[in-house]
């Protein structure tokens, strides 16, 4: 069975097959139901290899995160993966676990395997190497080259929001736990909401830097023991870069009898699979629309492939919102 079989079929031309097939112009809901049932009726299924060749493709996508166990990325992937898959391509998944060797490793790796496109949520390789390659990239949170399209939240609305949120709920004295600022990252913006909010209040505050090492919890944990839990008796409220700092550093407050929110407000950032399903605390936090930037990473990187007009594709940059839980 072959493509002309299905059109012959479903009474469509088989120009109208490959639209189907390929995902490509515009396909009537009715139209696309009867090709696809008499694809089904014929037990007819596209050769991905054969569609690869013709089209000089591998119909795959490459994605690099600094680590698929945190909730946020292990979300974020499943939604790139979902839009992928609705138009025909496959993800291939790497862990950089913010490590210099293992992502330029994995961008070889990419190359080697013809991938498509690329989309770039690690950010240790210096942005030279990504301008050497020859495929879309797509980056998140980073800004690399004008014909490098982003992807991201606002955040520096986000740091303001957290920031006015916590001042608003009558805290006199902040702190903002923040991630890695030497890089120069999109969400170093934060930082300078609050920064610059906290100046326009005039309230007393200061930043301690977080580091890229790890991203896993009992790192966390251990990094408000060491840095952060001598510094607490001089804040009323805490702006932590993401929501497993911001839940570790509720777990230390409660574990040395300080009250949160009555002597300690935290706001975290993320609003993940892990926040929601806390039952306690529901943690005060910034939601980031992550399956919203998931789905943008996708097709904005599956356009660039397929249009080759790379100087036209758009940044996007998505709205954020406070969700007010218990920890304010």
């Amino acid at each position: 069975m072959n493509i002309k079989d299905v059109a012959i079929r479903a009474g469509v031309s088989v120009t109208t097959v490959s639209r189907v097939l390929n995902n490509r112009g515009y396909i009537g809901k009715e139209t696309r139901k009867k090709v696809e049932k008499a694809m089904e009726e014929i037990n007819y299924s596209p050769n991905q290899i054969a569609r690869a060749l013709q089209k000089s493709q591998s119909y795959i996508l490459g994605i690099i995160v600094p680590d698929s166990n945190h909730p946020f990325f292990s979300e974020l992937i499943k939604h790139v993966e979902i839009t992928a898959n609705e138009h025909n391509y496959k993800v291939l998944i790497c862990n950089s676990l913010d490590q210099l060797e293992k992502e330029t490793k994995y961008i070889s790796m990419l190359k080697e395997n013809r991938v498509d496109g690329l989309i770039m949520c690690s950010h240790t390789l210096d942005v030279e190497e990504y301008k050497k390659l020859s495929f879309p990239v797509v980056t998140f949170d980073r800004i690399i080259a004008n014909h490098f399209p982003y992807v991201a939240a606002d955040n520096y609305r986000g740091g303001e929001i957290a920031t006015e949120h916590l001042i608003e709920s009558g805290c006199k004295k902040l702190l903002h736990i923040s991630g890695p600022l030497k890089l120069d990252l999109l969400p170093n913006r934060r930082t300078d909401a609050f920064r610059l909010t906290c100046m326009k209040h005039n309230i007393d505050h200061e930043v301690i830097e977080g580091t890229q090492d790890n991203l896993t919890f009992d790192y966390f944990s251990d990094f408000i023991e060491s840095e952060v839990s001598v510094k607490l008796t001089d804040f009323d409220g805490v702006f932590c870069s993401n929501d497993l700092v911001a839940y570790a550093l509720y777990l230390y407050a409660a574990k040395n009898n300080i009250k949160v929110p009555e002597q300690l407000k935290i706001v975290g950032y993320d609003f993940h699979s892990f926040t929601r399903m806390l039952q306690t605390p529901k943690l005060t936090t910034i939601a980031q629309p992550v399956s919203r930037i998931g789905k943008i990473l996708s097709t904005t990187v599956i356009n660039m492939v397929e249009t080759k007009e790379l100087d036209s594709i758009n940044n996007s940059v998505v709205d954020v919102e406070l969700i007010k839980g218990e920890t304010t």
